[in-house]
């Protein structure tokens, strides 16, 4: 058995917008997450890391490309093998206001995957499982008969976590789940979801936009710019040692709690804005802001390729 719970295959997820305009929010994305392990996916925002985590789990379909999930590939699914795949994968989406049903109690929201797939015997097993899964994400049982505007962010982002863990997956995809909390709350919901990965075997693809914050959670980190990945490596080395400009520059603007070392740092500022994913430069994406830019850039992608073991690029640098 691989090793890999989730293998990405050139993954592509391009908008038609009529008139010939077509938006290519991913457009080849490939990359592999052991089981066990935390991938983050990190990018400025309208680089497509949203979509690729939407285009996994099957909310968007595929342009092109191929996901395989516990050696099984998720195209064509239907019946007993769509509901196996949407109980074994979940999603914490970004936003706990717009994520939430305000119609419904939190019991029956967290209840809601549970009646769907018949993983409940009787109201008295019910009540109880949404009971202790309150309990895991910090949360008690009276709060099952509240609705969700009676909570704040941050326990609303915990009423999400424990919707996704209620059919006990194998893997979730949080997208960006910590964006719209306060920064207060934000390492409370991190240390959550790294205390519910050790409880629950699980593993993460985790999306933001905060490098740091990602750093504290993944194991890996695949960087993203313009629908592309230009950069995968675990953690330490990504931090120890990045080698794409745009990963640099990125690393370059995390503040460090040292005002000596702080002082001595140079900050890379990246020129212009990011392109527009329905008319990208040619060559590589990020040649138009990049410090490092060369003729080839503009004529010939950049292959993705392993320069050190375990730490891949897609520059002509290397």
């Amino acid at each position: 058995m691989s090793d890999n719970i989730l293998e990405v295959k050139n993954l592509k997820k391009h908008f038609h917008l009529g008139a010939n305009r077509i938006l290519k929010a991913v457009d080849g994305l490939s990359f592999a997450i052991k089981r066990g392990e935390t991938f983050g996916l990190v990018g400025e925002s309208g680089c497509g890391k949203s979509t690729a985590g939407r285009t996994i789990i099957g909310l968007y379909q595929a342009t092109d490309g191929e996901v395989v999930f516990g050696g099984k590939s998720t195209r064509n699914l239907n019946g007993k093998e769509l509901s196996k795949f949407n109980q074994q994968m979940q999603m914490v989406f970004q936003d706990p206001y717009a994520s939430l049903n305000p119609r419904m109690t939190v019991g029956k929201i967290i209840a809601e995957g549970l009646d769907i797939h018949g993983l409940h015997k009787g109201s008295k097993a019910r009540k109880a499982r949404v009971a202790q899964l309150l309990n895991d994400v910090g949360l008690n049982e009276e709060h099952a008969n509240r609705f969700p505007h009676e909570f704040s962010g941050g326990q609303r982002q915990r009423i999400g976590i424990a919707r996704a863990l209620a059919i006990e997956p194998q893997f979730i995809i949080a997208d960006e789940p910590i964006s719209a909390l306060d920064v207060s709350v934000q390492a409370q919901v991190v240390n959550l979801f790294k205390k519910l990965q050790k409880e629950h075997g699980l593993t993460y693809l985790f999306i933001a936009h905060d490098l740091a914050m990602v750093k504290h959670i993944s194991d890996r980190i695949g960087v993203m710019y313009l629908g592309k990945l230009v950069e995968v490596a675990t953690s330490e080395k990504l931090n120890r040692k990045p080698l794409h400009p745009y990963t640099q520059s990125l690393l370059s603007a995390i503040p460090i709690p040292d005002p000596e070392v702080q002082q001595a740092r140079e900050r890379i500022l990246l020129k212009g804005e990011i392109p527009s994913p329905m008319n990208p430069p040619s060559g590589c994406p990020f040649r138009t802001r990049c410090p490092a830019a060369m003729a080839q850039c503009a004529e010939k992608m950049p292959e993705f390729k392993e320069v050190e073991p375990g730490h891949y690029t897609a520059c002509h640098l290397y």
